[in-house]
């Protein structure tokens, strides 16, 4: 063992030293394998523990995205339930408003209907009322006959002018009319009173009439008696028509112009016929000597004022109803234009949601499949670029 085997500059080596030297190589080989096998022990679980660490990460990306779009679909589901709940009120709110609306026009239009029924029954009556009157006219024609039986009573006569006047005029006249026996505010009283259409006036009729000096001339047998009642009867009238003239003639209050009533025709007939000057002399004093006829023809004249003021007044009122309701329907039509309006805008809003919800739908559906165009999946591997370069850092 204490041989020389080899001799290195001055150092003489032997086997003893060889074979420790020997002894010490191979222990540090040993060291040094040993210290590779560990190393690549570590690298190899380093490298798993990165494997793990990134499978795990993709799971847990995985079910984020699993989870969001499950919430993604849960939110259009409610989103589209919405909607649709929406919907369904404003149509059930424009059908209770168009019903409404419809209710109220029916309304108005059956009012209206049932005013002008009424108008026309009412001028139904009215007509029915004048033929009433002609016909009364008619039979009082055949009463004339037994008038001079009842004028040969002074007192009769007088109530007989009186009745008769006022037959004529009531049949003739609606109420308001006329008024018989009126006080005027000179305290005279005037037989008759008719009120015209328009006028505040009143326009007398006096049935008081001066018969004694028309019996004398129609018996007188000679000229001169003849004359004598001639003369009567020209002082009488014209007594009569001066009472009237100065009585009944108050301005603003009655009419500047009056009737003096004559009972029967055949005394008209004999005034018209022999007293022409004292006709005239009324005339001119703005009196009216009347027949029955004669007063009957003046009241149908005065009648047709009165039925034309009031048709007149009725006309007025429907034409007022009538250009209401026109008002009422304009202001329908502008209302019914401006919901119009409102619906088609809603319908279009709802069109455009209804686009909105569906692409919505649509890009859940994709994100569900994972199926994405070009663009979509380049912004996806944006995403995810970060991440991978956070793990080749750890690495």
């Amino acid at each position: 063992m204490n041989d020389v085997v080899l001799v290195l500059g001055s150092m003489p080596l032997t086997w003893g030293k060889l074979v420790l030297g020997m002894a010490c190589l191979s222990l540090v080989l040993l060291l040094i394998v040993t210290a590779l096998l560990l190393r690549t022990r570590r690298e190899r679980a380093l490298e798993a523990a990165v494997s793990d660490e990134r499978a795990r990460e993709m799971d847990d990306k995985v079910a984020e995205l699993t989870r969001i779009q499950a919430e993604m679909t849960g939110r259009m589901q409610t989103i589209a339930e919405v909607f649709g709940s929406r919907q369904s009120d404003f149509v059930r709110l424009i059908s209770e408003r168009i019903d409404g609306l419809q209710h109220r026009v029916g309304q108005g239009l059956e009012a209206t209907t049932q005013r002008q029924s009424e108008n026309l029954s009412k001028l139904n009556e009215r007509l029915a009322v004048i033929d009433a009157a002609q016909k009364n006219l008619t039979d009082l024609t055949g009463e004339i006959v037994g008038l001079r039986d009842i004028l040969a009573n002074k007192q009769s006569r007088g109530a007989y002018g009186q009745g008769r006047m006022e037959a004529i005029i009531r049949d003739g006249l609606p109420n308001g009319a006329f008024e018989f026996q009126p006080t005027l505010s000179n305290r005279t009283r005037p037989d008759c009173i008719v009120r015209l259409p328009g006028d505040e006036r009143g326009l007398v009729v006096d049935a008081k009439f001066p018969l004694e000096g028309f019996s004398q001339f129609r018996e007188a047998k000679g000229e001169e008696a003849r004359k004598q009642a001639a003369t009567r009867v020209r002082n009488d009238m014209l007594v009569h028509v001066r009472d009237i003239s100065e009585k009944y003639f108050i301005p603003g209050e009655t009419q500047d112009i009056a009737m003096m009533f004559v009972p029967a025709e055949s005394i008209y007939a004999d005034l018209a016929e022999h007293f022409d000057d004292v006709v005239q002399k009324a005339h001119r004093a703005r009196i009216v000597i009347v027949s029955p006829s004669l007063l009957a023809l003046a009241i149908q004249v005065m009648q047709a004022l009165v039925r034309d003021a009031r048709i007149r007044e009725e006309a007025r009122v429907i034409q007022v109803e009538v250009q209401k309701l026109l008002e009422d329907i304009e202001r329908l039509d502008g209302r019914v234009a401006k919901l119009d309006a409102h619906f088609r805008q809603a319908q279009d809003d709802v069109a455009q949601i209804r686009i909105s919800t569906d692409k919505i739908v649509k890009r859940g559906q994709k994100i569900e499949t994972l199926e994405f165009e070009d663009g979509e999946a380049g912004a996806q591997a944006d995403l995810l670029r970060p991440q991978r370069s956070g793990l080749r850092a750890v690495e």
